[in-house]
């Protein structure tokens, strides 16, 4: 694969108790008691921190469904102290990265997905992290992240057991964009460069091209002049789509010969963060994410963020 590089607080929390309205749109992360969701309290509290703006630490489960309520009138059920456990922990890990942070938290007795998906509504992002327990199971997708993010209206960040708190951690690491065909204004370009400017790295971005199959560089009488021609369309695409983004922005230009997925997978190795765009077809059934989308949320070595497209 060739690869180009162009310079230029809470305890006795009822279920929805502490919803409250904010004069700036919240991050939300979604913690289930396992150890990948509560790091990525831990990389949201970072995140929110470096975005200035509020934390909400979300619950959601139907144990309410299940739970008899004769039991409740006389005890509190088990699930509803687990879930209080949950988010108070949450909320502690949070406050001791970032006292000042303003942070509340959520429980709800409903599906994880839809409450998720509801709550990014009204979220600046959502912030999920999912559960590993072998390298194979690591480098597959949990059910409740995979449909969040695809239907979510908001962007949202997936850390896989496997990632680190990169946002803390290792700031320095760049993030990456992918760059399509109508990349030009393109909310997933506009929210990566944000994260680059307020993370002070560089933005990587890369644009992918293959020759068609009729035009084979293998060819003897075709090596060379198709491959330019398509590098060069690439790169123009490229430079298109570019146009807009802040010229304070170390913006860096790859074009890479090789499929999309491939290559934003590769550039994933060393970066902080790997962004990519999702159209949104109203009205279409099925998960909202493209092949690409799909395929770095399996298998990227860095925590991946799913930006809406509208169409």
């Amino acid at each position: 694969m060739a690869v180009h590089e162009h310079q230029n607080q809470n305890s006795g929390l009822r279920p929805g108790s502490l919803r409250g309205a904010f004069r700036e749109a919240p991050l939300v992360v979604g913690v289930d008691g396992s150890e990948p969701s509560l790091r990525a309290a831990d990389w949201a509290a970072d995140e929110a921190a470096l975005r200035g703006v509020p934390l909400r630490v979300v619950y959601a489960s139907l144990w309410e469904r299940y739970e008899g309520t004769a039991l409740a009138a006389e005890h509190k059920p088990f699930e509803e102290v687990r879930a209080e456990d949950i988010v108070a922990v949450g909320l502690r890990r949070a406050l001791r990265r970032h006292p000042d942070l303003d942070v509340s938290a959520e429980i709800l007795a409903e599906e994880p997905e839809y409450a998720l998906v509801r709550e990014g509504r009204d979220a600046a992002a959502l912030v999920l992290g999912t559960r590993g327990r072998s390298d194979f199971v690591e480098m597959l997708l949990g059910s409740v992240s995979l449909a969040v993010a695809a239907y979510a209206d908001c962007p949202v960040i997936v850390l896989r057991g496997s990632h680190d708190n990169q946002v803390g951690a290792t700031p320095a690491r760049r993030v990456v964009v992918g760059v399509g065909g109508t990349s030009k204004g393109s909310a997933a370009l506009r929210f990566a460069a944000e994260e680059a400017r307020l993370r002070r790295v560089p933005l990587d971005a890369v644009r992918a091209w293959r020759c068609p199959a009729y035009e084979s560089v293998d060819h003897p009488l075709l090596t060379g002049e198709p491959a330019r021609l398509h590098e060069e369309r690439a790169a123009k695409v490229l430079g298109e789509a570019l146009e807009e983004v802040p010229a304070d922005i170390d913006l860096r230009r790859r074009t890479v010969e090789g499929p999309t997925r491939h290559a934003l997978l590769d550039a994933s190795h060393d970066a902080g963060l790997l962004v990519v765009g999702a159209r949104r077809h109203p009205g279409r059934l099925g998960l909202q994410l493209g092949r690409v989308a799909h395929g770095v949320l399996h298998h990227a070595a860095c925590p991946v963020a799913v930006v809406p497209e509208p169409v």
